[in-house]
């Protein structure tokens, strides 16, 4: 149901109604103006930026940066006012520069049109500029919040067929004052690198000496999105949001409301059409809308459409504004997850890999929605690591763990020596429970390199070190990419395994279902080979660490932790999940580990993201696409699974693999506090997953979440304890089956659910 509708004025010269009033004449007769923006320049050479209310900006000086001459400043500059070539005025600067860069010279040119202005600035003289670290200097007036960061993305539709994704499209730094909002909007920007002064614009080459740097400014109470579209003068921008956290209930029955807003960012008025839609995980349309907006150029329309929640689950939803062949669209996801009070403390096996760095909303939000899920361990996470303290997480009974590299393989023994008392202290002070000694060192993959090196140069120091402080954290290996069991064999002969507590490593897995067990000796190699399987793996890392065991005299077995574990959405790639199979992969891969006595799953990781570019789209980048929340943070079907493996094993002991008559159904039992769960599973459609791809190419028209790719459906008539049994899916949706005659019938395909209700013997009555 839509509950609001109000009109935001933008862009284009002459619009009438805009939220900002009229510029007053200026007494500086240098200006330019239009719809509520009025530029002045000043004899220094900034430029004063003004709404028609008051001053808001100072645009001061500009940085370049050359790799002979520095980093450099103007200092001053001469304003004078220029026409065009399109017929409009604009402001133009001649920048003063030091003696040192007396060579070059800097031009700045500013235009407005409504509500925006036109930065751009030309530095040319030296073959040597770096333009990469070209900053504009600006002074903000009097605001009423700190300059806020987004980085900016645009929804498209892949040309060769799939599910549409997002792409970069650079980002935008907010001013806010009291009633008033300013964006900065910049195709390409490190915010780490932008401060108080500067604001960091990288600019282009435009021949072997000269380069420049563009930026615009946007006035106007705007969406990010919506600003961005303004001004770049885009056809359409689109934009979807709740207010929720993470886009996440805890219950069902609740109105959710998503909030949208399209925008006309051309400079014609149009009509424009606003569809909205939310669909379940089985694509069953849960709400549907269409509402019609006249948008003045620049204009935007905005409004709330809502949803009732499900019990439990996840609703997928897309916005779209169309006019003409024109469109823009953007999705999020909505999701339903009750509370649960987890009992297993640190017995668990349930943990995230990376740091969980990107605290948005908040740490709090953040350190909640890992209660929620299930998370006890965090694989990374010291005393000024990005992330939650190690102080909160101790408050909020998770355990952390420090994974930490800087070994200096062939260093000098005062290096070693100094490094491994580094870390001993840092693990210490920080009360880590296990410390991984660097990560996938293992390269090139089954070479056996570098492993007896590894075991003496890292290793030895590092116990050495542990032994004079008297610390008690255990130790793993570096984490290694994929079982490398030939790197293993070197690091036991060198004398390496008794030095570990844990076997660590990542079974990086593609296009192959969890429970795909290739023996190892035909393993495939590169990336996308057969040595990327998980429970082939798995198995292969239990026979290694009872051998070597034996053969060490170890009377603590090692443990086995997985410190990455994958589920890869990277989307319209053969090679990796479907949104849909990722949810089914998760909750198999977590069930099979148990299954398998693994001690410890790290998830690789909470969120798509990567740290050097927070919440920057890479859809290239398999590396962005590793998490279980979506770029916007909302939840990928992915985060149910995992939060439904978590509740089901939380105290969970596995009794045995369930064998059937048929060689194709498989299930592993466990027994709960709730009596006996089973997972249980059909492979009649293979281990194989996008196994129609096309050869000599990644890409792959993936299908929509809620499609079900599983083509044979097997019933099985099981024996049942009561009246029901309950069946919960992989985003844990429950669904009660009943008995008839002491049994109930199951459906089993590729997707694995859990059962609870059924006899411990599936075969016969109880």
């Amino acid at each position: 149901m839509l509950r609001r509708r109000t009109l935001l004025q933008g862009a284009a010269v002459g619009v009438t109604g805009a939220v900002l009033p009229a510029v007053a004449a200026h007494a500086d007769p240098i200006t330019v103006s239009a719809d509520g923006i009025t530029l002045t320049a000043n004899a220094d050479g900034s430029i004063t930026v003004n709404d028609g209310s008051a001053d808001r900006i100072t645009l001061t000086h500009f940085l370049f940066k050359d790799s002979v001459l520095g980093t450099q400043r103007t200092f001053g500059g001469t304003p004078s006012l220029i026409t065009l070539p399109d017929g409009r005025p604009a402001i133009k600067v001649a920048y003063k520069l030091p003696a040192s860069a007396s060579a070059l010279t800097i031009t700045g040119t500013f235009d407005v049109t409504g509500h925006r202005a036109h930065l751009r600035y030309d530095v040319s003289g030296s073959a040597t500029l770096t333009p990469t670290g070209f900053m504009i200097g600006r002074t903000v007036l009097n605001p009423t919040a700190a300059e806020a960061y987004t980085a900016l993305t645009r929804w498209t539709r892949d040309a060769g067929g799939g599910i549409p994704y997002e792409v970069n499209a650079g980002g935008l730094y907010a001013e806010t004052w009291s009633g008033a909002s300013g964006y900065f909007r910049l195709a390409a920007t490190t915010p780490a690198y932008t401060n108080a002064t500067w604001l960091h614009a990288p600019g282009t080459a435009t021949g072997t000496s000269s380069a420049t740097t563009e930026a615009t400014l946007v006035l106007g109470e705007l969406r990010p999105q919506a600003a961005a579209t303004v001004a770049d003068q885009s056809a359409l921008g689109a934009e979807i949001w709740t207010d929720q956290a993470f886009n996440l209930w805890d219950a069902g029955g609740q109105s959710m409301a998503v909030h949208a807003q399209v925008v006309n960012g051309g400079t014609t008025a149009r009509t424009v059409t606003v569809g909205f839609w939310a669909r379940d995980f089985d694509g069953g349309l849960v709400a549907s809308q269409t509402v019609t907006a006249e948008l003045a150029a620049g204009a935007a329309w905005s409004g709330d459409f809502t949803v009732t929640a499900p019990p439990q689950g996840i609703l997928l939803t897309e916005v779209t504004a169309t006019a003409g062949a024109d469109e823009a669209l953007a999705r999020t996801t909505l999701a339903v997850l009750p509370p649960y009070a987890y009992q297993a403390g640190q017995d668990s096996m349930f943990g995230i890999s990376n740091y969980p760095w990107l605290l948005a909303p908040s740490q709090a939000d953040v350190a909640s929605l890992l209660q929620r899920i299930g998370v006890k361990w965090i694989r990374i996470a010291y005393d000024g690591a990005p992330g939650i303290p190690v102080a909160d997480l101790d408050d909020l009974g998770i355990f952390h763990n420090v994974q930490k590299g800087g070994i200096p393989i062939g260093g000098t023994a005062e290096a070693k020596a100094a490094w491994a008392a580094e870390i001993t202290a840092l693990c210490t002070a920080g009360g880590a429970r296990y410390y991984e000694a660097g990560n996938e060192l293992n390269q090139p993959w089954m070479s056996g390199q570098g492993a007896a090196q590894y075991a003496d140069d890292a290793l030895i120091p590092l116990r050495a070190a542990m032994a004079d402080a008297g610390a008690t954290f255990k130790v793993m290996n570096c984490g290694l990419g994929g079982l490398d069991y030939n790197w293993l064999a070197n690091f036991q002969a060198a004398g390496g395994w008794p030095r570990i507590d844990a076997l660590a490593f990542h079974p990086g897995r593609g296009n192959f279902t969890p429970d795909y067990a290739p023996d190892p000796s035909t393993w495939t190699q590169g990336s996308t080979g057969s040595y990327w399987n998980f429970l082939g793996s798995i198995r292969k890392a239990r026979e290694l660490v009872a051998e070597y065991d034996a053969a060490a005299g170890k009377t603590t077995p090692t443990e086995l932790w997985l410190t990455e574990a994958y589920a890869c959405t990277k989307p319209n790639a053969w090679w990796n999940d479907t949104y849909r199979h990722a949810a089914e992969n998760v909750l198999l891969s977590l069930a099979l580990a148990k299954a398998e006595g693994v001690r410890g799953v790290n998830w690789y990781q909470l969120h798509d993201s990567t740290i050097h570019h927070p919440q920057a789209a890479e859809p290239a980048n398999g590396e962005f696409h590793h998490g279980l929340m979506n770029r916007d943070t909302s939840a990928k079907p992915s985060l149910l699974a995992y939060a439904t493996a978590a509740r089901a094993l939380d105290q969970a002991t596995f009794d045995r693999w369930v064998a059937f008559d048929d060689p194709d159904l498989h299930g592993l039992a466990f027994s709960t506090p709730d009596g006996p769960m089973y997972v249980l599973w059909s492979r009649k459609d293979g281990y194989i997953l996008n196994a129609d791809h096309a050869t000599g190419t990644s890409a792959y028209a993936a299908q929509e979440t809620w499609v079900d790719t599983w083509q044979t459906k097997t019933t099985v008539r099981l024996a049942a304890t009561g009246t029901h049994v309950r069946q919960v899916d992989c985003v844990g949706r429950e669904t009660l089956l009943p008995k008839t005659q002491g049994r109930v019938s199951v459906v089993l395909d590729g997707a694995p659910r859990l059962y609870y209700g059924l006899c411990t013997n599936l075969g016969e009555d109880c």
